[in-house]
C-alpha cells in the first residue's frame, strides 16, 4: 500500500498529492509517469510524475478530476493509501546540452511541465516558462514556475490573470523579439500542442511534445497508447511519452482521445452519485 502523506487542492478540479513510494522516488526523473489503482477493483490510470523527493521517498502527482477514478482519488485524504503505484515508466526528458529552452504548458499540463522546467533550471539552462489557463481560478503552480525559470509568462483566455491570449501568442512574441531557443518543450491539451508545434516549425525550432493518450498496461503490450510519429506507429508508454512535435499526427491523436469521452463522463457521474449517497 502507498500512503498519501500530503494533499492539496490547487483549483476546483485539480488536486496535488504526495505519495509515499521510496522505490519509485529513487529512480523517477522529469518526463516519466506512474500507473496507479485506488483499490483492488479500480482501473489502472497513468499520471505523470509532477515532482519527487528522494530523501523523503515521496512522489508528487497532480491530476484533474475528469473520470470515475480521478473522482475516487480526489475523495481520498492524507493518511489513506493507494492499492498500486507502479513506476517510473516511460523515458525521461532529454536535458543534456540545452542552454536555452522555452517550456510551454497549458492547463493541468503545467503540472507536467513544471518538473521539466525545474530540472533544466537546476542544470543552469535559461528557462522561459509560458503557462496558459482559461481564467484566473484555474491557475496552478505560479510561484513554483517563477522559481524554476528566468522568465515566466502567464496567459489566460479571458485576461483575468496575466496577459490575455493564447500561449502561442506569447511564444511568437518572444521569438519575434529576438529570443533564440535551442528547443521548445510543450505539454498540455492536444490542440494547444498542435498549434505550438505548427508555430515553431515555421521558425525551425526543434520542439518536443509530451503525449498522454489512452493507456492500459504501460508496458507496450496493449497498444492502446499508439500514436503515429513520422509516419510510423509508436507507443507512448515505452517509446515516449515525449516525441518530436513536428512529426506527430495530432489530428489522429485527437480523434482517438475522444473515443471514450462519453463513457468517461457517464462513469464520472456514476461515481459522483455514489459518493453523494454515501455522504447522506
Amino acid at each position: 500500500m502507498y500512503k498519501i502523506v500530503n494533499k492539496r487542492v490547487l483549483n476546483p478540479t485539480v488536486v496535488l498529492m504526495d505519495i509515499e513510494a521510496p522505490l519509485v522516488a529513487k529512480k523517477a526523473e522529469p518526463g516519466q509517469f506512474i500507473i496507479l489503482r485506488t483499490d483492488e477493483n479500480g482501473e489502472r490510470i497513468p499520471l505523470t510524475v509532477a515532482d519527487f523527493d528522494r530523501k523523503k521517498g515521496t512522489v508528487t502527482i497532480i491530476f484533474q478530476i475528469v473520470g470515475a477514478t480521478t473522482e475516487k482519488l480526489a475523495h481520498l485524504e492524507k493518511g489513506d493509501s493507494l492499492c498500486d503505484f507502479v513506476g517510473p515508466l516511460g523515458k525521461a526528458t532529454h536535458t543534456d546540452g540545452l542552454k536555452k529552452v522555452a517550456v510551454v504548458g497549458g492547463g493541468v499540463g503545467c503540472a507536467i511541465a513544471y518538473p521539466v522546467a525545474k530540472k533544466l533550471h537546476s542544470l543552469g539552462c535559461e528557462v522561459h516558462a509560458i503557462c496558459g489557463f482559461r481564467n484566473k481560478d484555474l491557475v496552478i503552480l505560479e510561484d513554483e514556475f517563477k522559481e524554476a525559470s528566468s522568465k515566466y509568462v502567464l496567459m489566460t483566455d479571458d485576461g483575468t490573470r496575466g496577459q490575455k491570449g493564447l500561449v502561442t501568442n506569447a511564444l511568437k512574441t518572444l521569438i519575434d523579439s529576438g529570443e533564440r531557443y535551442d528547443q521548445v518543450i510543450t505539454i498540455g491539451p492536444l490542440p494547444m500542442m498542435k498549434f505550438v508545434c505548427l508555430l515553431t516549425k515555421e521558425y525551425g525550432i526543434k520542439t518536443i511534445a509530451s503525449m498522454n493518450p489512452i493507456m492500459i498496461d504501460g508496458t507496450g503490450m496493449c497498444g492502446g497508447c499508439r500514436l503515429t510519429v513520422g509516419g510510423k506507429t509508436v507507443f507512448a508508454c515505452v517509446d515516449g511519452p515525449e516525441f518530436d512535435g513536428h512529426l506527430i499526427d495530432f489530428d489522429e491523436a485527437m480523434a482517438r482521445s475522444n473515443i471514450y469521452q462519453a463513457t468517461e463522463r457517464k462513469k464520472h457521474d456514476e461515481a459522483c452519485n455514489l459518493f453523494k449517497k454515501e455522504v447522506k
